[in-house]
């Protein structure tokens, strides 16, 4: 089964400084029937203005995956990272125990636009941890690049994190006659998210910021994409 989630008809909040696109109930944005999908818990689609940002504030057992579409996005935590996330990198940031982070946008004149995502762990009370990875366009282009994956994944990749969660995520990029396949395991749930452009998903055409939730199916085409980009979640139900 196959269910649409339009872009329209997501949480929407304007701080001035910061516009955010909730696919699931989150701050003051709550829908009984949108809490989540599997073990997928958040994806805030965020946009921050310049010279603005979150300031430093805690999380505890959640896997937390920033995916940077435009912009950068300036990370700096309890466990010293000081790090600059452009697009093209995914990073990862395991809450376990306890972490303080702070995200701003020291761009002047540019917005920083990216994807927060949670998913909750398969295991608590860790140490905190962190992971930053460049995902090529190449590995994305025409295909589905695995680029979060559990620490036992045997076909992880040089740009695939690790997440402490029964999870995968995918990222691809697909346009005009390119398509991409993945068996699913009708037992898991998947979940497709279109970042930009138009696709369509089994049949199903989506626009930006659609979703496509999943479940008991066997198999995920794309095709008939339009300078689409594209992430795909398979997660435990």
């Amino acid at each position: 089964m196959l269910t649409l989630r339009k872009s329209a008809e997501r949480g929407y909040a304007d701080h001035g400084w910061l516009k955010s696109f909730h696919s699931f109930s989150f701050a003051n944005y709550f829908d009984q029937a949108h809490m989540g999908w599997g073990n997928l818990r958040v994806i805030n689609e965020d946009r921050i203005a310049p010279g603005t940002g979150f300031g430093t504030h805690g999380h505890r057992d959640m896997e937390i995956i920033s995916y940077v579409l435009s912009g950068n996005l300036a990370h700096q935590d309890s466990m010293g990272n000081v790090k600059g996330i452009p697009p093209g990198d995914v990073q990862r940031m395991s809450a376990g125990s306890g972490v303080r982070h702070s995200e701003f946008n020291h761009a002047q004149g540019q917005e920083t636009h990216f994807l927060q995502i949670w998913i909750e762990p398969n295991v608590t009370g860790i140490d905190p941890g962190y992971e930053q990875k460049t995902v090529p366009q190449s590995a994305k282009r025409g295909q589905l690049a695995l680029v979060a994956a559990p620490e036992a994944a045997p076909d992880g990749a040089a740009h695939t994190v690790t997440i402490h969660a029964d999870a995968r995520i995918y990222a691809g990029l697909l346009d005009g006659a390119e398509t991409a396949t993945l068996a699913l395991n009708p037992e898991r749930k998947a979940y497709v998210f279109l970042v930009r452009g138009a696709l369509q998903v089994n049949g199903q055409t989506l626009a930006a910021g659609d979703a496509a939730m999943l479940q008991a199916e066997t198999a995920l085409t794309l095709a008939h994409g339009q300078d689409a980009e594209v992430l795909v979640f398979d997660l435990a139900a």
